[in-house]
């Protein structure tokens, strides 16, 4: 929300907002331009007649004051992704959903467009190098915008991507997530149809055909006016822990590895395509895209071993994840962690979903907070429950953060990667420190 806050008011917008707890970098951003509210918390005299109109985030609660004075006095209330569709209805829009792949498909997008000198606006829900801001309206003829299949708002409880009426859309997969929100996996699938049938009328759908589920779901989709063009990997080799891979002759070593990667790369290459990019600049692009923050980011590294900090955390994210690192350095082992954080990793109903999803690590380790899950008012998890769920004999899971950083210190060998997975931050623990110290051991 701060993020679409300073966009407006670099726009010329009159701005202003409420919060109940504001963090770093937000605060001092904030502050620097004007924007920080007075006070923090909730009042309704905020809330005045003269407003063209409130944009209500997701920390806004359905009995927040402040939004029963904007109900009040009638003024146009507004989701996120309401009121970015409101910003770019004369703009071509271009929306990437999926359960995993979202945001480094948008980010190599954004990279791709922004190097071959392409003008847009856009929605990325990850920090991406080069880039000040994950959200940016201008006047620019196109938008790129991450599409977020959480609800909108507390007061609109529909997914965050059908409100964005995509002309071209990507699909990078389906794996059922959120159980909280959506109880079954059918029920999950439907907000997917629904999103097909939101994409204008004579548009594009690029959608990952490598994914049985998301194959079925476009063959469903009876609307005729439709493009609808499957993707795979694309050629590429590899060559001593870096991959290089080729489009239309056109040959790039990157930085980022992994199928997972590849196919994200193929996405973007598609949606490029359609936006006037040509495959030479495209792929010269791609050699100096480094990845989005917590996606394989590399935390330190020497000539021996790498940590890595990944977002994964549901069970699709952290096989392919595992799949990357085992598949691109086959002769090093990998030290596994896994925080679960979210509600549904959380969830003991969930957990048999993430069978064999740490087998390929030479050590694992599952973590998770109580503290969260009592901020959660979730139940208990009994560790029994993740062992049988994970299906590791030998995983080992922790509950306190020191017994955690304890356990990684005691698995550090030569010529060993360090893979920490998670949504959170292990309550607290300062990653970059455990990274340098992981480095410095034997």
């Amino acid at each position: 929300m701060h993020q679409l806050a300073l966009a407006l008011h670099k726009k010329g917008y009159s701005i202003s907002g409420s919060d109940d707890e504001i963090f770093e970098p937000s605060l001092s951003v904030l502050a620097s331009i004007g924007l920080l509210p007075n006070k923090l918390g909730w009042d309704e005299a905020n809330i005045s007649a003269d407003l063209d109109a409130v944009l209500l985030g997701m920390h806004a609660r359905a009995d927040n004051p402040e939004l029963a004075k904007a109900k009040m006095l009638k003024l146009p209330i507004y989701s996120f992704p309401e009121y970015i569709f409101l910003e770019s209805m004369g703009k071509k829009r271009v929306v990437i959903g999926g359960s995993h792949g979202k945001t480094t498909t948008t980010g190599m997008i954004m990279h791709a467009l922004r190097e071959g000198g392409i003008l847009f606006d856009y929605l990325v829900g990850a920090r991406l190098p080069g880039f000040g801001q994950s959200v940016d309206i201008t006047d620019a003829p196109v938008i790129i915008c991450e599409g977020d299949e959480y609800p909108a708002s507390a007061i609109e409880k529909r997914p965050k991507f059908h409100f964005l009426f995509p002309h071209i859309a990507v699909l990078t997969g389906i794996a059922w997530d959120h159980i909280n929100v959506f109880p079954t996996f059918e029920n999950y699938l439907d907000q997917f149809r629904i999103f097909l049938e939101k994409i204008e009328p004579d548009g594009l759908l690029i959608y990952n055909q490598t994914d049985l589920v998301l194959c079925s779901l476009v063959e469903e989709c009876n609307r005729t006016d439709l493009e609808k063009v499957g993707y795979g990997l694309p050629e590429h080799r590899q060559h001593d822990n870096t991959t290089e891979v080729i489009l239309d002759g056109n040959s790039t070593q990157l930085k980022v590895f992994g199928d997972h990667n590849l196919l994200n790369l193929q996405a973007a290459w598609l949606v490029c395509n359609r936006l006037g990019m040509n495959a030479l600049a495209f792929s010269h692009a791609m050699g100096s895209f480094t990845g989005a923050s917590k996606r394989l980011e590399v935390l330190a590294e020497n000539e021996n071993r790498i940590v890595f900090r990944d977002f994964a955390h549901a069970p699709s994210k952290v096989k392919a994840t595992m799949q990357a690192v085992k598949h691109q350095f086959p002769e090093r082992k990998v030290t596994a962690v896994l925080e679960l954080h979210t509600y549904s990793s959380l969830n003991e109903a969930f957990m048999p979903h993430y069978a064999g999803a740490l087998d390929s690590a030479d050590s694992a380790c599952v973590f998770y907070s109580p503290h969260a899950m009592e901020i959660k008012r979730m139940p208990a998890l009994a560790p029994e429950k993740i062992m049988q769920g994970f299906g590791m004999g030998n995983l080992k899971i922790l509950t306190k953060r020191e017994a955690l950083e304890a356990w990684i210190g005691e698995q550090a060998k030569e010529n060993d990667n360090l893979l920490l997975m998670s949504s959170g931050n292990y309550d607290g623990m300062d990653a970059a420190a455990i990274a340098a110290g992981w480095l410095a051991q034997n």
